[in-house]
């Protein structure tokens, strides 16, 4: 399984990264809806529910000048394909994050686009999370049945 940044060189308002992975469509959605999945790879999540619209919070403990929660709202639910929330963290990062799933003969290529950075300094802390939470994922991914 590979993980790699494919952001282009220079660009500070989208990040994006592509996985290749050896897990079927079905199991990579699980971890990417399951609240007790996605605690265990990303951030704990409170009131998470497949439902367009729906507001819901990834909480971590406070860290320098952020209080650690991310305010989010479904915007787009294609069950299995695509999943993509709006990603607030602070009065720093409003961005739009989408997972794209497609179907391989080895299993699942999973897409990550985080577009809207304002500040291509933030955008540069979150592709270094993405890589850390992205091993997380495909190390859960190897664990869970």
């Amino acid at each position: 399984m590979t993980l790699v940044d494919t952001t282009a060189k220079g660009q500070g308002e989208t990040i994006s990264f592509e996985f290749d992975l050896r897990h079927v469509p079905h199991k990579v959605w699980r971890a990417l809806t399951d609240p007790a999945l996605l605690a265990q790879w990303l951030l704990p999540v409170a009131d998470f529910a497949l439902e367009q619209g729906k507001a819901f919070t990834f909480r971590r403990p406070p860290i320098g000048g952020w209080d650690g929660t991310v305010h989010c709202r479904m915007l787009e639910i294609e069950e299995h394909r695509k999943l993509s929330y709006i990603w607030r963290a602070g009065d720093f990062v409003d961005t739009v994050l989408t997972f794209t799933l497609t179907p391989t003969i080895a299993g699942t290529r999973l897409s990550l686009v985080q577009s809207g950075f304002a500040q291509k300094q933030n955008a540069g802390g979150a592709r270094y999370g993405w890589k850390l939470m992205g091993a997380n994922l495909i190390e859960l991914l190897d664990r869970i049945p």
